[in-house]
């Protein structure tokens, strides 16, 4: 029995005597050759290439996971800039609405109407701050969001406080405390201007630039640079007095030592000059508008000055108040008559007036006769 077992499976178990000549030897050319590589390695080495696909797999979804991740980010900066500069823009067409209504003249009769349309432009001023608040911001943009929001922020507070400060600035016993708090709204156009260009426009450009996108032209990403406060003329609460013709009390202003004054040198109409010793020709209506040439001829520059033209022996009159004059500079300034003079031969007489601190009058006036027809 045990030799049919032998015979039957020879090789299933190795005689014990021989051991050693069944086995391959290190070396090579023994007559058995190399044994088969075994299931078990056949199954590694296929587990080896898929854990080497896989890991392919891996490293391409991150870097499609990666790309994406970067295109978002770029886009939603791009989106967040497109954003802050079109509520920039709108910002300072409010700006430009707001100083024409302040410049347009006003009179304590017209307070009233001018406060409503500074309120209008209050209104448009909140509804940018909320769209402001409102944004998509990218973590880049955080800290330039904060600055576009104060900035916006104080642009409201500064039309706030101008609506409530124009009536009391057009009165009289009131007019120097509210021409002071409306100087104080416009220093905070002034910081936000300043806010705005110097803090969050350039660390706009910063994400921009980390996030590797071109900044400025021709191609690159555009950030607004537009400002609020058309000049820092508007900070002087004198400036602003003689622009809303606000009456402030006497002495409110110290005279500055030197020279101060003005010279009236001529006056013309539709670019023909008056003159002195003979008649002039003028129509009468539309009322004529007569355009006075004076040059400051002292040494300070001088603020709310007045030129008038009036029709001697007639109601007929015009005024025109000069924000600024410049020392030692000429300048011209048109005063409408504010209504059509009779028809005939009148005496009209031009006048730069005396300022604070001037002394010599003398050569402040100039005047013709005219004949009206």
């Amino acid at each position: 029995m045990s030799f049919f077992d032998e015979v039957d499976e020879p090789r299933t178990t190795p005689p014990r005597s021989q051991p050693r000549r069944r086995r391959p030897s290190g070396g090579g050319g023994g007559s058995g050759g190399r044994r088969p590589p075994s299931n078990q390695q056949s199954v590694q080495a296929r587990r080896g290439v898929a854990a080497a696909a896989l890991l392919i797999v891996v490293v391409l979804l991150a870097l499609g996971v990666k790309s994406c991740q970067d295109a978002a980010r770029t886009s939603a900066l791009k989106d967040y800039t497109n954003s802050v500069s079109s509520l920039i823009q709108q910002s300072a067409a409010t700006g430009t609405s707001l100083f024409r209504i302040l410049s347009s003249g006003a009179s304590a009769s017209s307070a009233s109407s001018l406060q409503n349309q500074v309120n209008q432009d209050r209104a448009d001023a909140a509804k940018q701050l909320h769209s402001a608040q409102g944004l998509s911001v990218p973590d880049a943009a955080r800290g330039a969001q904060q600055s576009v929001v104060k900035a916006l922020q104080m642009r409201v507070d500064g039309i706030t406080t101008i609506a409530n400060e124009i009536q009391p600035a057009l009165g009289t016993s009131t007019a120097a405390d509210a021409v002071q708090a409306i100087a104080v709204a416009m220093a905070r156009f002034y910081a936000s201007d300043v806010l705005y260009k110097l803090y969050a426009a350039p660390a706009i450009a910063g994400a921009l630039h980390g996030a590797g996108i071109a900044v400025g032209a021709p191609n690159g990403q555009a950030i607004s640079g537009k400002q609020f406060l058309p000049s820092i003329r508007w900070l002087d609460p004198l400036q602003i007095a003689a622009i809303l013709h606000a009456s402030l009390p006497a002495g409110h202003h110290k005279v500055a030592p030197g020279l101060h004054g003005h010279v009236l040198n001529s006056v013309s109409v539709n670019g023909t000059q008056l003159q002195p010793g003979a008649t002039n020709t003028l129509p009468a209506n539309p009322p004529p508008t007569f355009t006075l040439n004076y040059t400051n001829g002292g040494t300070n520059d001088e603020t709310n000055v007045v030129c008038k033209v009036t029709v001697s022996g007639t109601s007929v009159s015009g005024t025109k108040t000069i924000p600024r004059t410049i020392a030692g500079q000429s300048g011209t300034c048109s005063v409408t008559l504010s209504s059509s003079p009779g028809a005939g031969t009148q005496t009209v007489v031009a006048t730069i007036e005396k300022v604070p601190g001037e002394k010599n009058t003398a050569n402040n006036s100039l005047s013709f006769p005219v004949t009206f027809q």
